[in-house]
């Protein structure tokens, strides 16, 4: 056990405690603050006196202010574990002063100058419990602003109070170098906070189940030997341990997260700290207190931030997690509307085409005489009926294309007759005869690509339908064909009235119509999500190039033959 008081054989004992180990509360180990357990303070109470009067009793063994006194990170991480509303606050508050000052008799101080160091002691564990409570809320070290704000909060902050209090009782007591002994006292209680606080709330159920796999276990063994090795070599004289360590710390911070980390911190303040007053620390120069306060200082400086580092991999592993987790979730609600699709176009399709049969004979008077207005009435019904049906397939192709359904038969497409094709389709359309003009460019030769025929011609049509709708005031559409590096390149071009980047952002997005919802357009918002689709599954990419009074360039790149 180590950490001390100072004390001198003719002087008063003055208080500060190590702690080896951690006092274990009846509480469960959860995450944040817990429900309340009468046992927890009364518990708590006894192993804090066990700390303070070894402490005081190995301190006055050294000669030493104490150096790491652990006292303080035992109670302080039950207390914030364990206590809930004004009443357990009370409870934990008389239980902890009454338990320090029985470990200041018990370890030989005088009444009044127990009375004091217990006065300090209360004063700095109630402003780390609410520093910690304002500023790490959640008390969740495993996110880097949790783990951030106890050290420094809690575990830095908090001491200066008591340990300025511990200057006025060591000047009344007659001790000498009382600007040592504040921060002996200072770099002492902020070490035991850090490590034994940052410990006793890391430990979780979870984190507890996880380390304690018989795998986990082993790894934790081999770790943990190296960092005891490492201080038997220095210990021993052959080598200064430093920054040698970081690496090893660091390795312990990814393999075993916050609470591995919190165990090996503490680990190593016992063989720094202790081994320092013990007359064997590395640093070989000046007195053993200033030895002493290396050690602290390179423990809190230099090795305290490893815990930072695995708060900070804990919570990229939690996000990580939750961001999987979400995207099976969304590829499961994918999945959900696919088949959803799916089932209702193919349900629409049957008495759609039976719609389509019946206006077809009705229109051609088979089914009776039919007057002029009921021959016009027949024609929008089976129009209509027809909008549907092409929209059933367009659901049927989405479905399948997001599904991984379709097929595409990649073979030497020659590109100058495909888009011929759909010129010629596309003028035989109602909206395009004599109205618009639609022009093939071929830039170059040898323009064959390696696609699927069927699904190029489809996108390309879709393109173009799309021109016509939504560019026709240009009065032309250009289909163009030329080289760009390893890739055909196709371009349907118009002359309207453009689209602003917003808009160009949400192009390809299914059901969206860009707020064409209510316009005389026909269109379902399905059409560009679908060639996206495809175009993709051949290998290409597709995009827009436009400005709002300049006319829309969609373009299609197919790697070539």
């Amino acid at each position: 056990m180590m950490v001390s008081r100072v004390l001198n054989s003719d002087v008063p004992p003055v208080s500060s405690t190590t702690a080896p180990k951690v006092a274990h509360s009846s509480s469960d180990r959860r995450n944040g603050p817990e429900a309340f357990q009468p046992l927890a303070p009364v518990l708590t109470g006894v192993a804090v006196a066990v700390l303070v009067a070894m402490a005081i009793a190995y301190g006055r063994s050294t000669g030493l202010v104490a150096a790491l006194w652990g006292a303080s990170g035992v109670a302080i991480a039950v207390w914030l574990r364990t206590s809930r509303g004004r009443a357990s606050d009370l409870m934990f508050a008389a239980v902890l002063t009454i338990s320090i000052l029985i470990g200041e008799i018990i370890a030989g101080n005088k009444p009044l100058l127990a009375l004091a160091f217990t006065a300090a002691g209360m004063i700095e564990i109630v402003a780390a419990v609410l520093l910690a409570r304002r500023f790490a809320p959640t008390l969740n070290l495993s996110t880097l602003n949790g783990a951030a704000g106890f050290l420094f909060f809690a575990a830095v902050l908090a001491p200066i109070p008591a340990a300025l209090c511990s200057v006025l009782i060591q000047w009344q007591s007659g001790q000498p170098n009382v600007w040592q002994g504040f921060q002996t006292w200072w770099f002492g209680h902020a070490l035991g906070i850090a490590v034994l606080g940052s410990m006793g709330l890391s430990l979780t159920h979870a984190t507890v189940a996880r380390l304690t796999r018989p795998a986990k276990m082993i790894e934790a063994g081999v770790l943990l030997g190296c960092v005891v090795l490492f201080y038997y070599v220095s210990f021993s004289g052959y080598g200064t341990p430093g920054f040698f360590l970081l690496p090893l710390l660091m390795a312990i911070a990814v393999r075993l997260g916050v609470a591995g980390t919190a165990f090996t911190l503490v680990l190593v303040a016992l063989l720094s700290v202790g081994g320092a007053m013990m007359g064997h620390s590395p640093y070989r120069q000046g007195s053993t207190a200033e030895q002493v306060m290396m050690a602290q200082m390179l423990v809190l400086i230099g090795y305290m931030p490893i815990l930072l580092v695995a708060s900070l991999l804990e919570e990229r592993d939690v996000l990580a997690e939750r961001a999987r987790l979400g995207r099976e979730r969304a590829e499961k609600a994918s999945e959900a509307k696919s088949r959803l699709l799916a089932n209702v176009a193919h349900e629409i399709k049957s008495p759609v085409a039976g719609i389509i049969g019946i206006g077809d004979l009705w229109r051609q008077g088979q089914l009776g005489p039919i007057t002029p207005q009921q021959a016009e009435m027949s024609g929008m019904l089976v129009a209509t009926a027809r909008q549907v049906e092409a929209l059933a397939h367009d659901l049927l192709d989405v479905a399948r294309a997001e599904s991984g359904a379709v097929r595409v038969d990649l073979r030497p497409t020659d590109i100058p007759g495909l888009l011929e094709d759909v010129r010629r389709n596309c003028l035989l359309r109602a909206d395009a005869a004599g109205k618009v003009a639609i022009d093939v460019v071929c830039e170059g030769d040898g323009l064959v690509a390696v696609a699927d025929s069927q699904r190029l011609a489809q996108v390309v049509t879709n393109l173009t339908i799309n021109a016509l709708k939504y560019g026709a005031s240009g009065g032309r559409i250009v289909l163009r064909a030329l080289r760009a590096e390893d890739c055909v390149r196709i371009e349907v071009s118009d002359f309207g009235p453009g689209l602003s980047l917003q808009k160009q952002a949400q192009l390809f997005d299914p059901f969206n119509r860009l707020g064409l919802e209510r316009s005389t357009v026909e269109g379902h918002g399905v059409g560009l999500a679908l060639a996206k689709r495809l175009v993709e599954l051949q290998g290409g990419s597709i995009g827009v190039i436009s400005a709002p009074g300049e006319g829309a360039t969609f373009w299609v790149l197919i790697p070539k033959a």
